[in-house]
């Protein structure tokens, strides 16, 4: 697991409930890789019984050849050390919480998260290391491309496509046919009615790109 911080340990949850759910455990947590955690996150993670193994430089060897998985809700951040682990001969696992709802026609990529309460419609593609958080929604026919972020509560309405490396906050609502460019930001709570560019932040109701001005 690289990542101590929030979602790195509710990754560790999806993990565990993976492995409560097979005979036999299927994954086998060696440890969590972090550059710089805060005291608390060590503390947690301890707390749980899982060890931090130091960062991602010191931990070089141990990637080669070992399956991992980017527990960073930083779209940017996740897309580079994915690239840098798996330059080293790392493998991206897929994990899939049992108590998402997977519907028909699903194609989810290698390094991808789906968490607890998560609902994914029919034909949907979750790129490479796309994190859907609990209780998001996924219409129909959409397609997140390579490290997008659903964030909780967020509903991605029908033939949407999200676009690398976009955030989707908290509760935020995309309606259906909408396109969100590359390395966008979705604000919590936005609802967004028409296209937004590659590499803008919209917020709010109809969603707006930050610092527009009414037309």
């Amino acid at each position: 697991m690289i990542g101590a911080g929030g979602f790195g340990r509710e990754t560790l949850d999806v993990i565990e409930a993976i492995n409560a759910g097979a005979r036999g455990a299927l994954w086998d947590v060696v440890g969590v890789v972090d550059d710089a955690p805060a005291e608390i996150q060590v503390e947690r993670l301890a707390d749980r019984g899982i060890r931090h193994l130091g960062g991602i430089e010191e931990n070089r060897e141990r990637f080669e050849g070992a399956r991992y998985v980017v527990g960073i809700g930083s779209t940017a951040v996740r897309a580079r050390i994915a690239d840098r682990v798996e330059a080293w001969g790392a493998r991206p696992a897929t994990l899939v919480h049992p108590a998402a709802v997977i519907g028909t026609r699903v194609v989810i990529a290698a390094g991808a998260v789906v968490c607890g309460g998560a609902q994914i419609s029919t034909n949907i593609r979750l790129g490479r290391h796309a994190h859907v958080n609990p209780a998001a929604v996924i219409g129909h026919d959409s397609i997140l491309d390579d490290h997008v972020s659903v964030n909780p509560g967020a509903i991605v309405s029908g033939e949407v496509h999200v676009g690398a490396g976009s955030l989707i906050g908290a509760g935020a609502t995309i309606l259906q046919g909408l396109r969100i460019g590359a390395g966008a930001t979705v604000g919590a709570g936005a609802c967004v009615t028409r296209d937004v560019a590659p590499g803008v932040t919209v917020v709010g109701v109809p969603a707006r790109e930050v610092g527009a001005t009414d037309e």
